[in-house]
């Protein structure tokens, strides 16, 4: 039997030189801005798919505490009340919904829920599916009523959503043809629970929330507690002291704003959004069709879409996403930009002034814009 010849020796290729990941200064100014001078508690940044080198591409930022009596700092994995964010969520499944053929955007409210919008000059026969997602119903918004100027008293209260849709239409009419409105959403719900016979928070969840594996997501119901690690959060009363928010009846944000969830499972919510997986190229199209949006109610520059916010960022191109803030304290947002990376930003405070709030779209702007040594060298 004749032997099989001996591989040659070969000399083990030099081990490959680590490209550095940067370590993200000016993301880290950003939030240390708005903490120190902003007096937000905590603040805290999640990116992904940032640059090509895939142990660069998911990194985090943060400063401040996550609990200002424990002193616990500021993490990515606390879960926090995502506010307004949760739009999104029902958003989509309105345009599941309507993929499937079994609602159509462009039809009258009224063909799926008579006689819910009618009275003090509003009428659900004039208004679609589209407007209600885009806040172009001309609704007004029922968290402007005079009651909420003031929230903290009502923070323990249930409310449903035809109670506070009938006390929206007692407001007067909106005077922008665009008019941010959490009413369009607890809407947008009601007609999710005509179509398929299921309440609109157990529909997103079998649609959207399971299916993604987004296990730190979940809606509280009446439970006004924060169930697992979460972030405290903090608002000001009325005479000025910083109190602890982190307990409240979300009943009254719905659909248009009542989820728990955490940076980690936003981004991979957005990322599955952006690349197909939830809904068909049309629909999705249909969804990033923005008009003009309020700089009174988001900011100069923003445009809204069908439960999504446009942004132009400072190095060129767009972010898509939402942002939501809740009385008690807590504000997110998740975005994705240019080239595919995704950020979630989480804060337990509100920006309180115009600069607060500048200093809060820096952060999003920066984590976009900022690149990594081997951007910069390749560029």
């Amino acid at each position: 039997m004749v032997a099989a010849p001996m591989a040659a020796a070969q000399t083990p290729p030099p081990p490959r030189a680590s490209r550095p990941c940067g370590t993200h200064d000016a993301v880290r100014r950003s939030l240390h801005r708005l903490v120190v001078h902003d007096r937000i508690a905590g603040a805290a940044v999640l990116a992904d798919g940032a640059g090509a080198d895939a142990g660069c591409a998911r990194w985090t930022a943060t400063d401040g505490v996550a609990d200002l009596r424990s002193g616990r700092p500021m993490n990515t994995t606390d879960r926090l009340r995502v506010g307004s964010v949760t739009k999104t969520f029902t958003a989509t499944v309105i345009l599941q919904l309507a993929a499937e053929r079994r609602l159509l955007l462009d039809a009258p409210v009224e063909r799926y829920v008579p006689g819910l919008i009618r009275g003090h000059g509003y009428d659900g026969r004039r208004i679609t599916v589209r407007q209600l997602l885009q806040h172009t119903s001309g609704l007004p918004d029922h968290l402007d009523a005079p009651a909420w100027d003031h929230p903290e008293p009502l923070r323990y209260r249930h409310f449903t959503p035809r109670e506070l849709i009938a006390d929206a239409l007692r407001l007067p009419r909106p005077r922008q043809t665009w008019h941010y409105s959490t009413t369009n959403y607890l809407v947008a719900g009601l007609i999710v629970r005509a179509v398929t016979g299921r309440s609109p928070e157990s529909e997103i969840t079998r649609r959207v929330i399971a299916p993604l594996g987004l296990h730190d997501t979940y809606w509280p119901g009446d439970d006004a507690r924060l169930h697992g690690p979460h972030s405290h959060s903090y608002f000001t009363t009325d005479d000025g002291r910083r109190a602890d928010g982190t307990s409240w009846n979300m009943t009254f944000g719905g659909v248009g704003g009542a989820l728990v969830s955490t940076p980690a499972d936003l981004i991979r919510f957005g990322t599955a959004l952006f690349g197909g997986r939830l809904l068909p190229t049309a629909e999705l199209a249909d969804m990033r069709r923005t008009v003009a949006a309020g700089p009174d109610r988001l900011w100069p520059g923003a445009r809204y879409g069908l439960g999504l916010i446009s942004s132009p960022l400072s190095c060129g191109g767009t972010w898509w996403g939402h942002a939501g803030t809740v009385p008690g304290g807590h504000r997110a947002l998740v975005a994705v930009g240019p080239g595919g990376r995704s950020i979630a930003v989480a804060l337990n405070g509100i920006p309180a002034t115009l600069q607060a709030e500048r200093d809060f779209l820096d952060v999003v702007d920066t984590a976009f814009c900022e690149a990594l040594p081997s951007e910069r060298t390749s560029a």
